[in-house]
């Protein structure tokens, strides 16, 4: 543990302002000409980091040339923002109407007011833009199944209607458990040769990916929802108790559509990911590595060390936030305590007023320095308050990651289902630099 009397005293020379967007100047100046820029969170209901990950977002755009954010969401609720950003359909509907789809739990992720803002403001960023430079939204997760069935069976009867045959195949492996909340039954009670179908479903898609030219992205659109539908039955096999640890198959999917998303936009393209810390900070700094858990930033830094790649975390020391009491639960606007004593959020807390900016980057000293285990605070969707303890993931935090945005206090995100006082929308949209 980092000492609180001793090495916690030569951080403060270390520690950078993070009040404005021209803060950021060094961390744009850091990240250089890398590829891969992956931007954390320690919760998925909080203002600040949604805000501070989208002003990051829109210099890495205008300044770097980063053309796909992709995000710990779903695929096809995603590729709802895509296309409406991009002008491919939905034009006439607002922002909120699109972020409104989002229906599944928990909801607030990304239908919010802030996620609106940044949507409206890449918008109005692509629309003087040729479609080859515009920037893309999409969702890297697997919880998808049953939309991507959905999307799959419509879309290739009207494209594909051969391929549309193995779609109707795997929908008939599911269908009967459709309407049931729990995907591990689905998986315990599936018929046998349902993977087989799915599996053939994504050859014949990536067969005939070229065909499918009614729209732009048509033929991503296809593959990635096929591939959903793969990995789902994985990832929901290994929740019900058989297969390898479901954490690792959702992980080594979101990299795997990672992937395909990078090679479909060229090998030149820049890619940001913006996912809990606990999927974007190296697991190999965490307690994770010891259960065997690989993540997404252990598993892009393996695989594009080449290309570059820039993993910046993010914490707060007290403040508020949006989450459920239990999964499922109605969310609630709960009160984040002052962070554990000798934790990261609260060494940072007294030395520094205000936030703050770490780069580890080519700091040898502040890598030494953060180069033990310290206590460092992940809130999820489901959140106790007054159990905080099991809260901290012990971290090397110069290993986790290449700089950390320390914001000092921390408010809760404006979810779309809580109306904004009056006829004004909160003060995140729209979001301006």
């Amino acid at each position: 543990m980092l000492s609180v009397n001793s090495d916690a005293n030569k951080i403060s020379p270390h520690l950078r302002d993070l009040e404005n967007t021209s803060h950021l100047d060094p961390l744009i100046d850091s990240i250089g000409d890398i590829k891969y820029v992956l931007l954390g969170e320690a919760s998925h209901g909080t203002h600040e980091y949604y805000t501070w990950r989208a002003q990051i977002s829109q210099r890495l755009i205008r300044e770097k040339g980063f053309s796909v954010i992709a995000v710990e969401g779903d695929w096809p609720d995603c590729y709802n923002i895509n296309r409406w950003i991009k002008g491919l359909g939905d034009q006439d509907r607002s922002i909120k109407e699109v972020l409104s789809e989002f229906n599944r739990w928990p909801t607030w992720m990304w239908a919010n007011w802030e996620i609106a803002a940044f949507a409206s403001w890449l918008r109005d960023h692509n629309s003087a833009l040729p479609y080859e430079k515009k920037t893309g939204f999409y969702g890297l997760d697997v919880y998808s199944l049953w939309e991507s069935l959905d999307v799959m069976v419509e879309y290739l009867e009207k494209e594909d209607p051969e391929t549309a045959k193995h779609a109707q195949d795997a929908f008939k492996c599911f269908e009967p458990f459709k309407e049931d909340d729990s995907y591990a039954y689905v998986f315990r009670s599936s018929k046998k040769g349902c993977k087989d179908e799915v599996v053939k479903l994504l050859r014949k898609v990536r067969e005939n990916a070229h065909k499918y030219n009614s729209e732009q992205e048509a033929d991503l659109n296809a593959e990635i929802n096929s591939l959903v539908m793969a990995n789902a039955e994985k990832y929901y096999k290994a929740m019900a108790g058989f297969g390898e640890d479901s954490w690792n198959v959702r992980d080594r999917h979101m990299v795997e559509t990672l992937n395909i998303l990078k090679n479909y936009h060229g090998e030149d393209t820049k890619v940001i990911i913006w996912e809990h810390n606990t999927h974007i900070g190296d697991a190999r700094a965490t307690n994770m590595a010891n259960a065997g858990l690989v993540n997404v930033g252990q598993l892009v830094r393996e695989q594009h060390e080449k290309d570059g790649v820039f993993i910046a975390g993010f914490g707060s020391y007290k403040g508020s936030v949006i989450a459920g009491d239990r999964w499922g639960a109605p969310m609630k606007k709960m009160k984040v305590p002052e962070a554990a004593s000798g934790s990261i959020e609260s060494i940072l807390n007294g030395k520094k007023e205000g936030n703050a900016l770490l780069i580890f980057k080519n700091n040898r000293e502040l890598q030494e320095l953060f180069n033990k285990r310290i206590g460092h605070r992940a809130i999820g969707v489901v959140y106790d308050p007054d159990r905080e303890q099991g809260n901290y993931v012990p971290s090397r935090l110069s290993k986790r990651y290449d700089a950390f945005l320390f914001l000092n206090e921390t408010r809760a995100l404006h979810p779309l289902k809580i109306s904004p006082d009056g006829s004004r929308t909160p003060e995140t949209y729209p979001f301006n630099v």
